[in-house]
């Protein structure tokens, strides 16, 4: 059981659709490739079914993803408890290193936003998951155990 945001869902529902759609476009190309004849050197049949394939294998991981998928109910959090949706200042015990952190149900990719985002289900999302602000957690990261105190939730 996986927890995303209703802005998760809508995503994975919107990209699962333009997957979905995309199956047509995907089967008339290789139709069209499939027609310029010889298909061992056939380089767009090849390009077209490598493509069928792995559209295939993104459509049957969101179809899994939103089977199992929870939404969660931010209505009724505590304005100083940390939850999915929530952006937290974080200090870095070792070094007082202050950084904010975002905990998502699904990381968007990118690396321009304010903030790290940190899916609920990695190590430091489940550590920050329905803690307080003024509370420490440690966390076993790939470099090591991290120990930081929650300064602020931001809003």
């Amino acid at each position: 059981m996986e927890f995303i945001t209703a802005d998760d869902k809508v995503k994975l529902e919107g990209e699962l659709s333009d997957r979905v759609r995309r199956r047509k476009e995907i089967s008339d190309r290789i139709g069209r490739a499939r027609e310029l004849g010889d298909l061992k050197e056939n380089g767009e049949y090849h390009a077209a079914r490598e493509d069928q394939g792995m559209n295939e294998a993104r459509i049957k991981l969101l179809e899994e993803r939103l089977k199992g998928a929870v939404v969660a109910d931010t209505d009724d959090v505590p304005d100083d408890m940390v939850f999915l949706g929530s952006t937290v200042r974080l200090r870095d015990i070792a070094n007082d290193d202050e950084d904010l952190y975002k905990l998502v149900g699904e990381a968007s990719g990118r690396y321009d936003l304010d903030y790290v985002e940190v899916t609920s289900n990695s190590n430091l999302g489940q550590a920050l998951l329905k803690t307080h602000v003024g509370e420490e957690i440690r966390v076993d990261l790939p470099r090591g155990a991290k120990t930081f105190h929650i300064v602020e939730i931001v809003t």
